[in-house]
């Protein structure tokens, strides 16, 4: 349900809320909230909370700190955790400057702006995503360790699957906050684990990812685990991945959604800094089902691009290189941008490869453009891209490739 003003105003006189947290996220993704109880409600819709925008990473220095949080009214969701009395609700916000300009690194923003361009351009995208994380242990002082929390394999069950109810209890939170999980397992490597959500609008679907690390994180901890979700915790095991399912709208005999694949490839190698933001991301390339080279095929999981076996309204296309790292908003930002590029250019697909990648000899793979292999040589590639400038704010990029 999307609330408007008067009616968030009513539903926390009325169901005894006592905090109102206005989330945002910095501009790797990190969330962040200001907690504003009922009474500050009326002036936070009518002039903005105000933060000190210094204190968080590339949102600028003691010089010019002060920014406001708007929250957006149709985004309040109960937090389902926090007590029964003295209820908890929670707002994305916008970000502007005092005298009202938005702010050029709210990413939230960024995506709003990708969405509405692709509407003014006659197309609508959709996205779901689907997560891995690892559970760890805890140690005697509440700190994570490096012992995963199973030993299970792919898909298996209880008992050796012990992630089991702790999965139930990310998705009946999840239920109860309005997000449809599809499906859940563990996954290949040790307390390793997975869930999927249904495909929705892109706004939704990264407002959903942002939501569901929290999400994952609370319900670990409540378990007395440690979830990560970094991109390659565990040395020769699987990383973690953030595959992303994606289809556009008109799509006339398929026609858009190759298109939109061409574009996503072409521009893969200038957006990987930004699907792919930390040293570690690169160290899950080029195995464990992780991709290391620009190609597409249907099924197969050793390309960037793969298109499950679906019909209809379900036909997607599956980008497999970005990890749990990634800004949402940034990524699904640059993918629409990609996708547009490629519908309105009528980029023809490269040829499809149903080669095994992971087993083919090096005079196979010597016909394959390579990802970047490492973050200095992804942001070297991203400072120079057109593509990149014209999407991302200088300002962003700067903090992203001079770190």
């Amino acid at each position: 349900m999307k609330y408007s003003k008067e009616e968030v105003l009513q539903y926390v006189r009325e169901e005894d809320v006592k905090f109102i947290r206005l989330a945002f996220c910095d501009v790797f993704g990190k969330q962040k909230n200001i907690s504003i109880m009922p009474e500050e409600l009326p002036r936070a819709f009518e002039y903005g909370i105000a933060f000190d925008a210094s204190a968080i990473t590339g949102f600028g220095d003691e010089t010019s700190c002060d920014l406001l949080l708007h929250p957006e009214p149709e985004t309040l969701m109960l937090l389902s955790w926090r007590p029964e009395h003295g209820k908890v609700v929670r707002m994305f916000s916008h970000i502007t400057y005092p005298d009202g300009k938005p702010f050029e690194c709210d990413t939230r923003k960024l995506l709003k702006n990708a969405i509405e361009d692709a509407k003014k351009a006659g197309y609508t995208f959709s996205f779901g995503s689907e997560q891995e994380f690892y559970l760890f242990q805890l140690d005697e002082n509440g700190n994570p360790t490096d012992k995963p929390y199973d030993n299970a394999g792919y898909m298996d069950i209880a008992p050796e699957d012990r992630g089991e109810n702790v999965r139930r209890e990310i998705c009946l939170t999840l239920e109860q906050m309005g997000i449809r999980p599809e499906s859940s397992h563990h996954e290949e490597g040790p307390g390793q684990n997975e869930i999927d959500f249904r495909y929705s609008d892109a706004l939704t679907a990264a407002d959903n990812t942002m939501t569901f690390q929290t999400i994952v994180k609370t319900v670990a901890r409540r378990n007395g685990l440690y979830a990560d979700f970094s991109a390659k915790p565990i040395k020769n095991q699987p990383g973690n991945g953030f595959h992303i399912n994606m289809s556009v709208k008109p799509n006339e005999s398929s026609e858009n959604l190759c298109y939109m694949i061409a574009g996503i490839l072409e521009k893969s190698e200038e957006m990987t800094a930004f699907l792919n933001p930390t040293e570690n991301s690169y160290a899950r390339f080029g195995q464990n089902k992780a991709p290391a080279y620009i190609s597409w095929s249907s099924e197969n999981r050793s390309q960037l691009v793969r298109v499950p076996a679906a019909i209809g309204e379900y036909r997607r296309a599956e980008l497999r290189s970005p990890d749990p790292g990634a800004n949402p908003y940034l990524a699904f930002a640059l993918i629409i941008y990609a996708g547009l590029y490629g519908i309105q250019n009528k980029l023809p697909l490269p040829d499809v490869n149903n080669i095994n990648l992971y087993k083919a000899d090096s005079e196979t793979l010597k016909k394959f453009k390579k990802l970047p292999e490492n973050l200095e040589t992804a942001c070297k590639i991203a400072a120079e891209s057109e593509f990149i400038k014209e999407h991302i704010p200088a300002a962003i990029l700067d903090i992203y490739c001079n770190r």
